[in-house]
C-alpha cells in the first residue's frame, strides 16, 4: 500500500477546551495556532501516524486578563515552552465510525499518555475535487499531571479552577496528491 499524507484544513478545524470555574460553571477556550501532520496507509485511518503542535501563546478564552494569566508561568509559561505536542502511538477501531487514539501529550516538557475518543465524520470530495476527511475528538486530562498547578481556595470551600480539563477538536484534512 502507498503512504498517504493529509494536510490540515485550518479554516475548518478547531481545538478547544473547557474547565470548571468556581466549581459551578465552565470556562471555554481555544488555541488558534496549531498544526497537525497525518500520514496513513492508503485511506486506512487505523494506520494513522499523527503529530500535533499547538502554540500555547495563541490561547483565547475571550478575556484578555485571563489569557495573559494562562500564558504566564502559573500555567503554560509560553516564554519558556513554545509548543504543546501530541504524538500518536496507535489508533484502534472502537466501532463503526469510532476509534481510540492513544499517544503522548507533552505540556511544559512533561509527557504523559492520553487516550482520546475519535469519531470519523467521513470522506467527501469538495466542489473543487479535493478529497477531504473530517474527525471529532474528545478527551479529558487532569491539568496537574502536566504541572499546571495554580489554583486559589474559595472561602466557601473548593477551588477556583477545576483540575479536569475537557478537550475537544473538530478537524478536517485534505488528501495530498
Amino acid at each position: 500500500m502507498t503512504t498517504t499524507k493529509w494536510a490540515l484544513d485550518p479554516s475548518h478545524s478547531e481545538i478547544s477546551f473547557k474547565v470548571k470555574h468556581l466549581m459551578i460553571s465552565n470556562v471555554k477556550g481555544v488555541f488558534a495556532g496549531f498544526t497537525i501532520d497525518v500520514t496513513t496507509t492508503g485511506d486506512d485511518f487505523s494506520t494513522s501516524d499523527i503529530s500535533l503542535s499547538i502554540d500555547p501563546a495563541t490561547i483565547s478564552t475571550g478575556n484578555a486578563d485571563r489569557d495573559a494569566h494562562l500564558k504566564s508561568a502559573d500555567f503554560f509559561d509560553v516564554d519558556n515552552f513554545k509548543a504543546i505536542a501530541f504524538k500518536s502511538e496507535k489508533m484502534e477501531k472502537a466501532g463503526d465510525d469510532a476509534f481510540k487514539l492513544t499517544g503522548d501529550l507533552t505540556i511544559k516538557g512533561i509527557s504523559r499518555k492520553v487516550i482520546l475518543d475519535v469519531e470519523f465524520g467521513g470522506l467527501m470530495k469538495d466542489p473543487w475535487g479535493n478529497q477531504k476527511v473530517g474527525f471529532s475528538l474528545n478527551g479529558k486530562i487532569n491539568r496537574k499531571d502536566w504541572g499546571l498547578n495554580w489554583n486559589a481556595a474559595l472561602e466557601a470551600g473548593g477551588v477556583l479552577v477545576g483540575e479536569e480539563v475537557k478537550i475537544s477538536a473538530e478537524v478536517q484534512f485534505v488528501k495530498q496528491a
